[in-house]
């Protein structure tokens, strides 16, 4: 069972996952060997699955993020299951309830991009995409 310190550790993680364990110590308060021996028992629990990197995709010449649902034909959601890391557009997939059934995040160079890459999807199923303006949170 996680306390109130397990869940600050993982609060300080979550917005810097390079946090040192002097830092994460200091904004507990905890000693840094101890901030260690709880950050090793959470990722042995596997709490705390893997650490992760926010890039700036615009930046790398992916200035089109899009979410784009899909609604898969018959029989096709073991076979896009099996595809979807070929796909290195994709940041985030996930199954979903409702009239859709696969929910993604994507990034692409531009809409040219984003025509070809829906034009891949179309042997799956009818793809619905909407444009991603900003981030919120």
């Amino acid at each position: 069972m996680l306390d109130r310190i397990d869940r600050k550790i993982i609060e300080v993680l979550q917005q810097n996952s390079r946090a040192s364990f002097v830092e994460i110590g200091k904004q507990i308060p905890l000693s840094a060997s101890s901030a260690r021996e709880r950050i090793q028992k959470l990722e042995d629990l596997e709490i705390i699955k893997a650490y992760s990197l926010k890039v700036d995709h615009a930046k790398m010449g992916f200035g089109l993020e899009v979410f784009i649902m899909i609604k898969l034909f018959s029989g096709k959601l073991k076979s896009f299951m099996g595809a979807i890391d070929s796909f290195p557009e994709v940041k985030r997939a996930s199954r979903i309830t409702g009239s859709h059934n696969i929910h993604m995040k994507v990034v692409l160079k531009d809409q040219l991009h984003l025509q070809q890459f829906i034009d891949k999807l179309i042997n799956y199923g009818e793809p619905t995409t909407h444009l991603i303006l900003s981030e919120l949170k």
